[in-house]
């Protein structure tokens, strides 16, 4: 069985219901609580997910840079967590969030609401959703 996170004296039995994958993830979908937008798509081990029901802010789990990533600590959009669901197969984290910091909220690294905002037309991606901040003023 996994250790508990550091630092952490509360139970965590919940943490134990979810179905962690061989590296000790858990794929996290982030869905903008009062539109149904979904807005990204990260992983989250299992202090990830712990801090993030102690917070209600979330972080995750970057899998290139090897630690724990507090949404916003770089951008300053940061993702207020109002629900954690878990999926019928215990294998799939969905959180209802209101993504903070700038109006309306950027979610995406490229300065968008959303990470999909590509679609496929015919046989190409086409980005439709507007940059509504560029990237080179976000991440200085």
């Amino acid at each position: 069985m996994p250790a508990e996170p550091r630092g952490y004296t509360a139970r965590m039995d919940w943490l134990d219901h979810v179905r962690w994958d061989r590296d000790g993830l858990v794929p996290v979908i982030a869905q903008e609580a009062a539109t149904g937008d979904v807005l990204m798509f990260a992983w989250m081990n299992r202090e990830a997910l712990a801090r993030t029901a102690e917070l209600r802010e979330a972080v995750y789990w970057s899998r290139s840079r090897q630690r724990l990533w507090h949404k916003g600590e770089e951008s300053g959009h940061v993702q207020q967590v109002h629900e954690i669901r878990l999926d019928c197969d215990q294998d799939v984290v969905l959180m209802k969030v209101t993504q903070r910091g700038h109006e309306p909220g950027i979610a995406c690294h490229t300065g968008r609401h959303s990470c999909f905002f590509e679609r496929l037309e015919g046989d190409r991606w086409q980005a439709v959703d507007p940059v509504l901040k560029d990237p080179a003023q976000i991440y200085r």
